[in-house]
């Protein structure tokens, strides 16, 4: 898991130790007046599967092999709600404007501590892809080639709830 890991207190700067709280061990403050606890919540997270001319976009982060395309996610921002923030990501990513947006569903990421919550998307426009991404390619729905965890569990419920038979993607 990667969360953030506190060794001292973010509010008073006393160190933090592991003691069961809440039924479960997490980082507390020894400064008795503070009483912070790290809770080690999930991050919430948006992703979009969208849809564009018919076909399904993917997109090649900088950081990622060659043959590694996902969906478009980011980070939900404060005092925006979830279709707003999936919006906003295709938005900063791709340059296209979400029309039409639908719940998938909501997944655990457990490996990096997030809840995704994953929204398939109707997106129009023209793609110009922000820095963070070097590459997309659009696919037939059918062809698309889910993981099994994340974002390629939406896409699986995606597929399935349009018949679409489920080949998964093995590593």
């Amino acid at each position: 898991m990667s969360t953030l890991q506190y060794r001292f207190c973010p509010q008073c700067a006393q160190p933090l130790e592991q003691r069961d709280h809440g039924g479960a061990p997490r980082m507390v403050c020894t400064a008795e007046p503070c009483g912070f606890v790290q809770w080690g919540n999930p991050v919430p997270v948006v992703a979009a599967l969208v849809e564009y001319q018919g076909k399904i976009l993917l997109a090649r982060n900088a950081g990622w092999p060659a043959e590694f395309y996902a969906l478009i996610t980011g980070f939900l921002e404060r005092n925006e709600s979830p279709e707003e923030g999936v919006a906003r990501e295709l938005k900063e990513e791709t340059n296209l404007d979400a029309v039409e947006t639908s719940l998938i569903g909501v997944y655990p990421f457990q490996r990096k501590n997030e809840v995704i919550m994953a929204y398939h998307v109707k997106a129009e426009g023209e793609v110009s892809l922000s820095e963070e991404l070097v590459a997309y390619k659009l696919i037939e729905p059918a062809k698309l080639r889910p993981w099994r965890m994340g974002t390629g569990l939406a896409m699986a419920h995606w597929m399935q709830a349009r018949g679409l038979e489920v080949q998964w993607l093995e590593f």
